[in-house]
């Protein structure tokens, strides 16, 4: 069993490492998980992965929760995934008061660019890798290929996935009794969808004292419970219809402040969809420091907690699953679509990063593009540490960004 302190040295280091989303963040947990400590192997991952982008919520969050969960049961769980998620929210409570305070920091932004530019190059080197174990025959290359194409062309990620499930399911042949823990797994759901909703439901209770004119914190924390259960489609989904949401249905946030969040979630470490603890606590900006810490905490609450209740309710039996010979070629299926779905993500965030402006010649970011080459130096020939990379790139953005 893997010593506790280690899995504490582990996960903190992945938690603080984890900037640029989920591409760039599970090409950190590889690196750290397999390559380094050889805790898990490549078909554990690679199942894992799979496993948590079937789920709604963000994946990587699920997928270093399942890892903690194989290395050391619930409690490895929960260290794995509260690491992963405790240090960013600390950043992005720290920078949003600070936000709210004095507004946008635009000598920050510079320095954030060369963290950027780092997590390509990581992004990068994670989609060879797992291209490299996942794409070996025909099949599973075409499928990589057309959930890239069907993904750009603005299908939904579930139909993607869920369509690759299927047609490696149907391909399959042969018959294996399924052995599911029902009984257990029910218990755990059940569990952890009373903890995860009784917040809510006690801002509902008490409604009438909690309430204001212009923001009411129930409906607001449940707006994000509503959004944590329906997140099917990675961060990058659910941040689309949440920005819809607040800015257009709501008006909770303006369209800068939206951007603006985006692009702190986006610099910060752990996941991406941070950006709601952000946008909660800019909602209720108006009615002081108490209530903003509050909306944060809470809104993490009802994002990240069933990320936890569906791990340990459907993790023991992903064994199991994987024996089943037509599941098992559904899984197989699905990791091949996954690679062409990180593909697909990988290319939208070089677009932002690299053409700030809009992708064409005249858009092309001269900074990011010499921060990216410089970090390819870093960190592909020198083969620098990440950490000493990142600091790095981050002092060459902040020169570059007070040059011009």
């Amino acid at each position: 069993m893997t010593p506790l302190s280690d899995l504490f040295r582990a996960f903190s280091k992945i938690g603080l490492l984890s900037f640029g989303g989920p591409v760039a963040q599970i090409g950190v947990m590889h690196r750290e998980l397999v390559e380094h400590r050889g805790w898990l192997t490549d078909d554990q991952f690679s199942r894992g992965l799979s496993f948590s982008m079937l789920l709604p919520g963000p994946e990587a969050m699920q997928l270093c929760t399942y890892a903690g969960w194989r290395l050391r049961g619930t409690l490895g769980g929960l260290v794995a995934g509260a690491l992963f998620v405790l240090p960013g929210a600390a950043f992005m409570a720290a920078i949003t008061l600070a936000y709210l305070r004095w507004g946008n920091l635009p000598g920050v932004a510079p320095a954030f660019l060369g963290i950027k530019a780092a997590v390509l190059i990581v992004v990068a080197q994670a989609l060879v890798r797992l291209g490299l174990r996942t794409l070996t025959t025909l099949p599973s290359l075409l499928l990589a290929s057309a959930a890239f194409a069907l993904l750009l062309l603005g299908l939904p990620f579930p139909f993607v996935v869920l369509g690759a499930a299927l047609y490696g399911g149907l391909r399959a042949t042969g018959t294996a009794p399924l052995a599911f823990p029902l009984r257990r797994s029910a218990r755990t759901a059940t569990l952890w969808l009373a903890l995860w909703l009784s917040p809510v439901a006690l801002l509902y209770a008490t409604q009438t004292q909690t309430q204001t004119q212009t923001q009411p914190m129930a409906d607001l924390i449940g707006f994000f419970t509503r959004l944590a259960a329906f997140s099917f489609g990675g961060a990058y989904a659910a941040l689309a219809w949440m920005s819809q949401a607040m800015v257009e249905s709501h008006g909770w946030l303006t369209p800068a402040q939206m951007v603006d969040g985006l692009g702190l979630a986006e610099t910060t470490p752990g996941p991406l969809i941070l950006v709601t603890q952000f946008a909660a606590m800019v909602a209720v900006a108006d009615h002081g420091t108490a209530t903003v810490l509050a909306a944060g905490t809470l809104t993490l609450w009802a994002i990240f907690a069933p990320c936890f209740g569906l791990v340990f309710a459907l993790a023991p039996a992903l064994d199991a699953l994987t024996r089943h010979p037509r599941l098992s070629a559904a899984l197989k299926a699905v990791s091949a679509a996954v690679t062409g779905v990180i593909a697909a993500l990988a290319l939208y965030f070089a677009g932002h990063t690299l053409f700030p402006g809009g992708i064409s010649l005249p858009g092309l970011s001269l900074p990011a593009l010499g921060l990216t080459v410089l970090a390819a130096l870093f960190l592909l020939p020198l083969r620098l540490p990440l950490p000493v990379a990142l600091v790095l790139l981050a002092g060459a953005g902040w020169w570059i960004g007070n040059l011009s």
